[in-house]
């Protein structure tokens, strides 16, 4: 009787394990597909400054440019100020 109780538990124990793990597997896996279509569905924009192409979802956007990021957007926007003219 004991011999049955502790195989009992331990087929208990055991199928526990083997579920927690596939749990831990298909979250996982979904994890992934996520992933992927996060990376796949961004449109691609080139930044005003440096010509390089970012995601839009990354990308910042300012009086109709796009840029890579926040010193490109000053750098541009500094350039684009009209010189005082001089007396």
């Amino acid at each position: 009787m004991l011999i049955r109780l502790i195989i009992f538990a331990v087929l208990f124990f055991a199928g526990l394990k083997l579920y927690r793990m596939y749990r831990e597997w298909k979250l996982g896996q979904e994890e992934l597909l996520e992933d992927d279509t996060r990376q796949e569905g961004g449109q691609m924009v080139r930044c005003r400054w440096c010509q390089v192409h970012v995601p839009e979802t990354e990308a910042l956007r300012d009086r109709g440019e796009w840029f890579c990021s926040s010193a490109h957007r000053d750098r541009y926007l500094q350039e684009q100020k009209p010189e005082k003219p001089e007396e």
